[in-house]
């Protein structure tokens, strides 16, 4: 028998990259976890039943034997969507890395992965991660290669890109990317998931859900209640439409501020494509002023469930905490066919002669 492969996740969130390692159905097992959001780690603890630090990577005192290391540092940070952050704020985020690099050399796993925006493999931060690697007497006996991955080209229905780091210890050669399982550069050429493959067949008018709390029920497709306003500028976006529809259909309802902006993002306010992957998900999906959140067809944002699919949870997930902290969750979570994808691609390189 197999012995499973011992894995951390650091920096874990809801658990989606440990879910999807979870899943390649090749031994990786998370023996640890580490989350400062209490409402995740207590989602996470409940899924895979392992010890979770419940608060700051600085505070951990030791780390468990592992055989992989995996996890995202937080990247408010680096993203652009962070720059409303205090300067003070943004430096202590982007430092956090380190903590996961000094588990790294506390651990010494054969493989480790670092996922994070692709902003992060422009910064100095990152510069300092390769001079590390050369370095760094433990970090020296890791090959790595990075880059950027769309989730779409691994089976997830969202066009969502990510900064993927991978290193192996002792390994001679490390071929990249990891092979994309769909799109044009796909081995078979099979089709992206659209946005129709991952909510087509839920229900089109979901009920309206009053408490705050979703308790043990939690099927998570539920509208928000809105003004008229917001109803009628929703009514006034047509199929693949924006916020410049509300200019040409309806100018009475276009708020002041976007009517001094004639150039900007399309994706205001804008309806989902059936036909084609998502834009990415983040912690804000249902509020359609943040971006392309508005369903296809009806009347209203995408709901906490398809979102969740659009991030490639399963349904049987289960989420703790209330409406605000379980959009949070999804939206920053890592996609788990993606962390599928990841998985399939460190077993290969570092494990696959394994007894």
């Amino acid at each position: 028998m197999v012995r499973p492969i011992r894995t951390l996740d650091l920096f874990a969130g809801a658990g989606g990259l440990a879910l999807g390692f979870e899943a390649a159905g090749l031994g990786f097992e998370t023996v640890f976890a580490v989350e400062i959001d209490r409402d995740a780690a207590v989602t996470f603890k409940n899924h895979f039943q392992c010890d979770v630090h419940m608060g700051p990577i600085s505070t951990v005192s030791n780390y468990p034997d592992a055989d992989v290391i995996i996890g995202g540092p937080p990247c408010q940070g680096f993203s652009a969507l962070g720059r409303d952050r205090s300067d003070e704020s943004r430096a202590l985020i982007n430092e956090l890395w380190r903590d996961y690099v000094d588990a790294v050399i506390a651990v010494r796993p054969k493989a480790f992965v670092i996922e994070n925006v692709p902003q992060f493999h422009r910064s100095p931060q990152f510069a300092e991660l390769l001079r590390r690697m050369e370095e760094d007497p433990v970090l020296r006996g890791y090959r790595s290669r990075y880059g950027v991955l769309n989730a779409a080209d691994y089976g997830v229905p969202q066009a969502r890109r990510r900064g993927i780091f991978i290193a192996v210890e002792g390994a001679e050669e490390i071929p990249w990317p990891p092979p994309p399982t769909h799109g044009p550069l796909s081995e078979s050429r099979r089709r992206h998931r659209t946005v129709r493959d991952a909510i087509g067949d839920l229900p089109r008018n979901p009920l309206h859900l009053e408490p705050d709390y979703l308790g043990d029920r939690q099927d998570l497709h539920f509208r928000r209640n809105v003004t008229q306003m917001s109803l009628d500028r929703y009514e006034a976006i047509p199929p693949g439409g924006n916020r410049f529809d509300l200019r040409r259909n309806r100018p009475d309802l276009e708020p002041p501020c976007w009517a001094k902006k004639p150039t900007g993002t399309s994706d205001v306010m804008g309806r989902l494509h059936w036909d084609q992957p998502s834009v990415t998900i983040r912690t804000e999906f249902f509020k359609p002023e943040k971006g392309r959140y508005l369903h296809p067809e009806e009347h209203r944002p995408i709901t906490h469930r398809e979102a969740a699919r659009l991030q490639s949870f399963p349904d049987s997930f289960f989420f703790e905490g209330n409406k605000l902290s379980i959009a949070r969750q999804i939206g920053n979570a890592v996609p788990p066919m993606l962390g599928t994808a990841l998985a399939r691609f460190v077993h290969r390189v570092a494990f696959s002669g394994r007894r």
